[in-house]
């Protein structure tokens, strides 16, 4: 437990002292949020911390919460994918609930689902597969665009142009709220 505290008490002390310097903790600690969260930002975080001082990985981080938290912390311990360090830093900054970063995601993507059903608008079964593509696509990127149609699973499936064909001019529109939506 001591070791649990000693790595929370300096990863929390590591925010503020750098919330005004690294770019993925400034978004983090604006609220509402000035700019978008990038998947580069995270990974120049995960890179700063992952090395000597610090040596903090995100599925240690996420057992010593755990550990001193556990009320708190939704989640089985185990393997964390890298964007849960978003989910670890706006606990560190209000302390309110520990989840994985898919599960906000994925919350976050069965109430926008709602809200576009209760605006009128339907999807397709087709629709709803590309579109948990892109959710799924969000919580291991943060977001998507354009270029990554391109890659899997999007390619093998017809990429930019099926996704095109399926949404119409209302994908570009689509992927900005998809984008706001899921990852805040």
């Amino acid at each position: 437990m001591e070791k649990a505290r000693k790595t929370v008490t300096s990863f929390e002390q590591f925010i503020k002292e750098h919330k005004d310097e690294i770019t993925a903790i400034q978004i983090l600690y604006s609220k509402p949020y000035k700019a978008r969260l990038r998947f580069e930002d995270i990974k120049a975080l995960s890179d700063v911390i992952e090395k000597p001082p610090y040596l903090w990985r995100v599925d240690r981080l996420w057992d010593a919460y755990a550990a001193l938290e556990r009320s708190k912390v939704r989640g089985a311990s185990g393997q964390r994918i890298l964007t849960d360090l978003v989910s670890l830093i706006r606990f560190a900054i209000r302390h309110d609930e520990l989840e994985p970063f898919s599960e906000h995601v994925h919350e976050r993507f069965d109430k926008w689902i709602i809200r576009q059903e209760s605006a009128g608008k339907k999807f397709a079964p087709e629709q709803i597969r590309w579109l948990e593509m892109i959710r799924d696509h969000i919580v291991a990127n943060l977001s998507i665009e354009k270029d990554d149609f391109n890659y899997v699973p999007f390619a093998q499936e017809g990429g930019i142009g099926k996704a095109y064909q399926l949404f119409g001019e209302q994908l570009w529109p689509l992927l900005d709220e998809m984008n706001e939506a899921l990852a805040a």
